[in-house]
């Protein structure tokens, strides 16, 4: 009988943590520098203002659009590998089992049950098991990019179409 891993670990999300202290502390840093670079030309309250917010909008959609193209690399490395790995595993299963098996035995596990867990593991699911202890790449931490590109391309035109509107509102309003 099975048993399901029922437990949620903090490693899961650990990517788009990330990404989000990463992403925020660039928002703020060229955020900042671009009011400050307008300020030193001695810029009226008005245009800091619009060039605050401006920037403020631009920034974070460009953080998201980067995000995407990062994830989505990743992904297609991930795929490579991945399409690799199902090569060889039909090229020569016997050595990929032997490969596993060094695997568990560089981790500390005597050659007998290290290839006895690698022969119940290829059994059940070759391709996973590879993923994991050779490749790295597991369900929690494998990459995950918006589905579909159609995305990148509607979130640069409206991170350009809110950074137009919040210039020209704010410029109307000062």
């Amino acid at each position: 009988m099975g048993h399901r891993h029922t437990e949620r670990h903090r490693t899961e999300r650990i990517g788009w943590l990330r990404a989000a202290v990463l992403g925020a502390n660039d928002g703020i840093v060229s955020t900042a520098s671009l009011v400050i670079g307008v300020a030193a030309a001695s810029a009226s309250h008005a245009a800091l203002l619009a060039t605050g917010v401006a920037g403020l909008v631009a920034g974070a959609m460009s953080m998201a659009a980067g995000e995407y193209v990062s994830v989505h690399s990743q992904a297609d490395t991930e795929q490579a590998d991945m399409a690799c790995e199902r090569a060889e595993l039909q090229a020569d299963a016997a050595a990929e089992r032997r490969e596993l098996a060094g695997l568990y035995v560089a981790r500390g596990l005597d050659a007998a049950p290290a290839e006895q867990v690698a022969a119940q593991l290829m059994t059940h699911d070759a391709l996973g098991a590879h993923a994991r202890e050779e490749l790295g790449i597991s369900a929690a931490l494998s990459a995950r990019p918006w589905p579909g590109a159609w995305r990148v391309a509607f979130w640069g035109a409206l991170a350009m179409a809110l950074t137009a509107g919040a210039g020209a509102w704010f410029g109307a309003v000062a």
